[in-house]
């Protein structure tokens, strides 16, 4: 089956042109490649200067590329799911789901259910995904399993209820609980949204490759990026320092910003030492046409192993201990006052900034509570003791 690169970073740091360029690359090695961007900006037909539509174009032998229409993916191939998700809003007086438009958050869901579809084919070995910003590309990897967590609370409720409230919901409530039918299709669709969560975590499969410029914003916003990728247990193996300033360019005029990038750079070093790194010069001209994207494989790419899957971290894991359980999360770059941490009935959640992390709870731990929080080294361990019987 084939491999997935996903590629993101902060907006203007060059993440197309990185990723067309492993693109470029791949399809050298003799790898059918797909290269499909899921930014509603895209800009793929830009850099390759070609004209793409709304199915993959071949660029040349063995590399397609691919920007992905979410309303006419959904049109075509997964207006099953619009209907599913149809079932789950209250009547709403005879109106279809194309009354409704795009519902927030679906953007994201049907481009990944497309790669994934189109994974599943077989059809090419790699698939390299140029993504929008950070945040997008965050909201992006987490959609699934936040649509999930909420079937997952609502429908175990739905189903018991869907017996004893569907004769009088509609005349009381005005709600219209799914029948029996729609709840088989509801299921599926969570089925697919779980299979969608491992193949996204799945180390073995999915790579998340950063992309940054040795500045300050950036690196401050690559370093929270990976630290966020990490909350959600995603695979983040490979960091690119685009627009490196060449060492020896001869020029005063860029001596302050070599000692600037330097700076920046030794950071991106410090902060990101467990991963592979790899730099990109800073070109004379913009990166377009296929003789600038072949130009970054020959300076920062040929010969190195870009395409290695490498598993830095493990999942969060627990593992039983004297009196309790541990639970390790890795959370690198965290600081103290930004975590929270609490328990309810069936999950741990761990708030950090702006973003939550639901993480389910085995059932063997159901009659234990979190006791201690630490977090050390990048690491957050949450120690859980039984409780005392009453």
């Amino acid at each position: 089956m084939s491999r997935i690169y996903i590629f993101t970073g902060k907006g203007g740091v060059g993440k197309t042109s990185v990723s067309a360029a492993h693109a470029v690359l791949s399809a050298g090695e003799g790898k059918r490649t797909l290269l499909v961007s899921t930014d509603m900006a895209h800009n793929l037909g830009d850099v390759f200067e070609v004209k793409l539509g709304k199915e993959p174009v071949c660029q040349r032998e063995n590399l397609d590329l691919y920007e992905i229409d979410p309303n006419y993916v959904m049109e075509q191939d997964f207006w099953d799911i619009m209907e599913c998700i149809g079932k789950m809003l209250p009547d709403s007086s005879g109106k279809s789901m194309e009354d409704f438009g795009m519902l927030p958050g679906m953007e994201e869901l049907f481009s990944l259910l497309k790669i994934a579809e189109i994974r599943d084919t077989g059809a090419y070995e790699r698939i390299i995904v140029d993504c929008a910003p950070t945040g997008e590309t965050l909201s992006l990897l987490k959609f699934p399993e936040l649509l999930s967590w909420y079937m997952e609370k609502l429908f175990p409720m739905g189903k018991v209820a869907m017996r004893v409230l569907s004769p009088v919901s509609k005349r009381l409530f005005e709600l219209e609980l799914p029948n029996r039918q729609a709840m088989t299709d509801i299921e599926r669709m969570y089925l697919k949204l779980i299979q969608l969560q491992e193949l996204l975590k799945d180390r073995n499969t999915t790579s998340i490759r950063l992309v940054a410029i040795p500045e300050k914003m950036v690196v401050e916003e690559t370093k929270r990026n990976y630290m966020y990728m990490n909350l959600y247990n995603f695979n983040v193996d490979g960091l690119y320092i685009n627009r490196v300033i060449p060492a020896d360019i001869g020029n005063p005029f860029f001596d302050e910003w070599l000692k600037i990038q330097k700076k920046y750079i030794t950071q991106l070093e410090e902060s990101f030492r467990e991963i592979p790194l790899c730099s990109i010069p800073w070109y004379e001209e913009e990166v377009r046409g296929t003789k600038a994207v072949e130009r970054i494989c020959k300076d920062a790419l040929s010969g190195k192993e870009v395409f290695e899957s490498s598993i830095q971290v493990r999942r969060e894991q627990f593992e039983q201990v004297d009196d309790g359980y541990i639970l390790t999360v890795f959370i690198p770059n965290a600081r103290k006052e930004e975590l929270d941490v609490y328990q309810t009935e069936t999950e741990a959640v761990i708030r950090l900034g702006n973003y939550k992390r639901n993480i389910p709870l085995p059932n063997a731990l159901k009659t234990y509570m979190i006791t201690s929080a630490k977090l050390e080294d990048g690491k957050l361990r949450l120690r859980f003791r039984q409780e005392c019987a009453k």
